[in-house]
């Protein structure tokens, strides 16, 4: 029997409360299909952070590099500034693995209600492929003259023709599995070098695949057209910053971020990729037993899919999907007065 190493880290807030419920469906998932996991929790987190003064211990990196996939809970927490907790743990975690694909496939799910008046599930469907290790998520640039008058801040972005082509060529290989349209989000009237040079790997890429049908939309543009024409786009491609922004929008408009997972991907499967629900830690609810478990859920079906477990991650995909429109036992967020610990029951029994 094949078995998983898996490496878990709950994270902070509500996180530590869905990566229960997610271990939960997905052990029952390998019971079912015939493999195994073998799980490692590590206690990464803000409030390591606020004992030892960072995010995870210096050998890190090191400790997760064996792994055949990582789990990640939400990280934040009241008093750890933002940026402390994600560039402590998350983004470097991304780096050193080469997860260059940041992929966020959201859809509506049966029984769920979009706030787009009489849209159907078919309309709502789309992924969003984010580019992960660069663009404007840079630690280049600094803060000067602090307190003065004349104070200023330099935040740069970094695009290389690597990282950019890349990610716009995962991007129509994905669309060529799937409806064959690929739109790029880009913002070439207002940042003069960056997104022409996107622009121009994006023109180049799509030579190269004739039979995908190829769009370049300005970001803002592309933001009122996923409210009003939603069914004109399945795959968006974007930077780091447009991709993070969109990918939320699109989950917002799908029925929330509670439903929507994600996946931190190292295509060529040389280091381990992370996987995460986009949704963050929500310490306002946390230990409460009312958060919503299916992104985490569905991120860790997300896993299993890239391990190879292809069964067993659709089995996942349409238990959630029953269970969800079924709506005896939902969470008060898709208004029902279900546990988050029962919801992951629910899934896990409708595996049979």
């Amino acid at each position: 029997m094949k078995v998983y190493r898996i490496a878990s880290i709950p994270g902070d807030g509500i996180g530590v409360d869905v990566t229960v419920e997610a271990r939960k469906v997905l052990d029952r998932a390998a019971e079912r299909h015939g493999f195994g996991l073998e799980w490692t929790e590590f206690d990464w987190s803000c409030e390591l952070y606020a004992r030892t003064g960072a995010m995870m211990p210096t050998d890190g990196i090191e400790k997760l590099s064996g792994f055949d996939g990582i789990l990640l809970g939400a990280v934040g927490y009241p008093g750890v500034p933002d940026h402390v907790s994600l560039w402590g743990l998350l983004i470097p975690l991304r780096r050193a693995f080469a997860q260059y694909v940041n992929l966020r496939p959201v859809r509506l799910l049966p029984g769920v209600a979009s706030p787009l008046a009489d849209r159907t599930a078919d309309e709502l469907e789309m992924v969003i492929v984010r580019e992960n290790s660069e663009g404007e998520y840079s630690a280049i640039g600094g803060r000067h003259n602090a307190g003065q008058p004349d104070e200023f801040v330099m935040q740069e972005s970094v695009f290389t023709r690597v990282g950019v082509e890349r990610i716009i060529r995962y991007a129509f290989e994905l669309a060529t599995s799937r409806s064959g349209r690929v739109c790029s989000a880009t913002k070439s009237n207002g940042l003069i070098h960056s997104m022409p040079f996107w622009d121009e790997i994006f023109a180049e890429v799509a030579a190269e695949y004739p039979s995908v049908d190829s769009e370049q939309c300005h970001v803002d543009a592309l933001a009122a057209r996923m409210v009003q024409q939603p069914e004109r786009l399945d795959v968006i491609v974007g930077s780091n910053l447009f991709g993070d922004i969109l990918s939320d929008l699109a989950a917002a408009v799908t029925g929330g971020l509670g439903l929507a997972p994600s996946g931190n991907v190292n295509p060529p499967s040389d280091h381990p990729s992370m996987f995460e629900a986009v949704h963050g830690s929500a310490p306002d609810i946390a230990g409460q037993g009312i958060a919503n478990p299916v992104a985490q859920v569905l991120a860790g079906a997300m896993m299993l899919e890239h391990l190879g477990e292809t069964d067993a991650a659709q089995a996942i995909d349409q238990a959630v999907s029953d269970v969800v429109a079924e709506r005896s036992v939902v969470t008060p967020d898709l208004g029902g007065s279900a546990t988050t610990s029962a919801l992951g029951s629910e899934i896990a029994t409708a595996l049979g």
